[in-house]
């Protein structure tokens, strides 16, 4: 008698915390920079920290209109003082005698001697043969006076390399006198979507679609959210279920880019090709993650050719989202966003998390993490979009977050629950 093999038994789900700390192990920081204009920096990533070669202000410079004085010289509301000189901002002033005062503006540097400004509105002018003015207000010593180097000090490190620079960050910069600043080079990335179901909006009128196929809108949100990241993108378009085809494409993007991202195509079905076209090309692992939406993902490297270039890694990061819109989504915002952070040098952190009431019921505890498309409502708690699905993207646009619900939990209305903000992935 022959004995049946053992049953094959599936390998477990993989936490969604061990596959980031997996993917983020491969994100070796690009080393390639470049320099650009201060002007064009929004959203680039510093390649080396900001050293200020001055101090800001440069000078104790007055924050009022009004009149600059020593505080010893009023000691009661009342005093009448002359005024000696005029200063403006970008002017400079001559000593201040004791016993005057001097009329100053916004950002106009404080005369040596003088120690406090009493804004315009705490005085009126006397008229007569002297110019003077009467102080109706007693100052004190310091008031209303911006010191020198109190907002930057000379050779302070004023923003660190691998910061994501922000549009107060090039003020900040322009105000270090810095015309130009160097940044990390954008991690090129080249996009392509797998399906002969696919269709893109354009090529075919709604009702001349033919059966089973449909609109690839995963290339829209996935280049967007690319682009939002900092990344270069060559759009490979639609490549056919073939092997041919997906080995031609995931050649010709190795060669010029640093990550291949796919969507669909990852799971073991007979025209799914792009497993075995990685694996031929380089290496890929395959992971079933313990999340949802989004399960299937994978990771792996395709080598490049020897004419790449000297300056070239010997391969190209491959990683391959689900194809279902939502999955698709949800795990490029918690996966694919942190490895591009650390590409481009950024200190990747935890998920910001915010814990709000749920005015919503979810009585079905799910065996995986999930993701919630919620959304905040007038009574500081969350609703929940009535329709979960992978493939409703409507809740995506719906939304403005996802709560974070661990494996087996139910949620009762007026239940804590951790909120994370479109708003803090999607910047």
């Amino acid at each position: 008698m022959t004995s049946s093999p053992p049953p094959q038994h599936r390998a477990p789900l993989m936490s969604l915390d061990d596959a980031l700390a997996s993917v983020l192990a491969h994100a070796l920081p690009l080393h390639a920079t470049e320099t650009v204009a201060t002007f064009d920096a929004d959203g680039r990533v510093l390649a080396q920290d900001l050293v200020s070669a001055l101090q800001v202000p440069p000078n104790d410079n007055s924050s009022m209109d009004g009149y600059a004085l020593r505080a010893a010289d009023v000691t009661e509301a009342g005093k009448v003082l002359p005024v000696t000189q005029r200063i403006a901002a970008g002017h400079a002033s001559e000593p201040l005698e004791p016993g005057t005062c001097a009329r100053i503006f916004t950002g106009a540097p404080m005369p040596a001697g003088a120690d406090a400004v009493v804004m315009q509105e705490d005085t009126i002018e006397v008229g007569g043969n002297i110019h003077g003015v009467h102080i109706q207000a007693v100052p004190q010593a310091g008031q209303w006076v911006r010191r020198a180097g109190e907002d930057v000090t000379r050779g302070a490190v004023v923003l660190s390399k691998g910061e994501r620079l922000s549009p107060a960050s090039l003020g900040l910069a322009a105000s270090l006198g810095l015309a130009h600043l160097s940044v990390v080079a954008r991690p090129r990335v080249a996009l392509f979507s797998t399906g002969d179901e696919l269709v893109m909006p354009g090529e075919v009128a709604p009702e001349a679609m033919r059966p089973g196929a449909i609109y690839n809108s995963n290339r829209f949100f996935l280049r967007a959210l690319l682009r939002r990241m900092g990344c270069e993108v060559s759009d490979l378009g639609i490549v056919p279920d073939r092997r041919e085809a997906t080995l031609a494409a995931l050649k010709t993007a190795a060669d010029h880019h640093d990550l291949i991202l796919t969507s669909g195509g990852v799971s073991v079905g007979e025209e799914d090709h792009i497993k075995p076209a990685v694996q031929q090309l380089g290496s890929l692992d395959l992971w079933q993650i313990a999340m949802k939406p989004g399960k299937p993902f994978a990771y792996g490297t395709v080598q490049r050719d020897a004419g790449a270039g000297p300056a070239a890694a010997e391969s190209c990061h491959f990683i391959g989202l689900p194809g279902n819109p939502v999955s698709s989504f949800v795990t490029f915002l918690l996966l694919v966003r942190p490895f591009l952070l650390r590409l481009q040098g950024v200190e990747t952190k935890a998920l910001k998390t915010t814990t709000l009431p749920a005015h919503f019921t979810l009585n079905k505890a799910e065996k995986r993490r999930e993701f919630l498309r919620v959304r905040r409502n007038a009574a500081g708690g969350l609703d929940l979009f009535p329709n979960q699905s992978s493939g409703v993207l409507t809740s995506a646009v719906w939304a403005d977050g996802l709560v974070d619900n661990p494996a087996g939990n139910t949620i009762a209305p007026g239940d804590p629950v951790s909120f994370i903000s479109f708003s803090d992935l999607i910047a």
